[in-house]
């Protein structure tokens, strides 16, 4: 099973009538609650009937029905954020009332379905696990580690020169760690260890 995350690349929009409603799901990549919660009323229309939504963010989430009966609304945006393998994003389902009830069911199907099909068809980026390395170079090791760095995606995030070399804060993709470690220790032949800064 693969259970890689996704986040979105950008903005994205869904939109269908359902019995003479209308359901507009917006969606957007969010890495904290207050800036989910400035999304929503950035986007929310006050003249819409409803503004359902829900957001994940890691271990952290939230969800609103808006007003219409519980559970059947921020609830379902939640599953299919979590339905989509998506992190770190917000929905909100914008509905304008058509004069036709749906019913607790449809409702649900409704939110739910519109939310899914929007994180659906967004284009959409995996979320890869970073780390942080701290280690000390000599300064004449330091342009060839520089250049052998880049190989393996890490970036240089603080340099600090002393007398003695340069103390090096790096940032990478987790899976990249261990190569990066034996990379330094071989190219300094011991004389550096990186350290997990994390």
């Amino acid at each position: 099973m693969n259970d890689t995350l996704f986040t979105l690349a950008q903005r994205c929009h869904y939109q269908q009538e359902i019995r003479k409603s209308r359901f507009l799901a917006i969606a957007e990549a969010v890495s904290a609650s207050e800036q989910a919660l400035a999304f929503l009323r950035a986007i929310a229309d006050p003249t819409a009937t409803h503004n359902c939504w829900a957001y994940r963010i890691g271990q952290d989430y939230r969800f609103n029905d808006d007003g219409e009966p519980g559970g059947t609304a921020g609830r379902p945006i939640l599953q299919a954020i979590d339905g989509q393998g998506m992190d770190g994003v917000m929905v909100v389902v914008t509905r304008w009332y058509g004069g036709i009830k749906l019913g607790a069911g449809g409702l649900v199907r409704a939110y739910g379905g519109t939310a899914a099909e929007c994180l659906r068809v967004a284009r959409r980026v995996p979320i890869v696990a970073m780390v942080r390395l701290g280690l000390h170079v000599e300064f004449t090791e330091l342009a060839l580690l520089k250049a052998r760095l880049k190989e393996l995606d890490a970036k240089i995030e603080n340099e600090q020169f002393d007398a003695n070399g340069v103390e090096l804060h790096l940032h990478l993709p987790d899976t990249r760690a261990a190569d990066t470690e034996r990379l330094i220790r071989d190219l300094t032949r011991g004389r550096s260890i990186a350290k997990r800064l994390d």
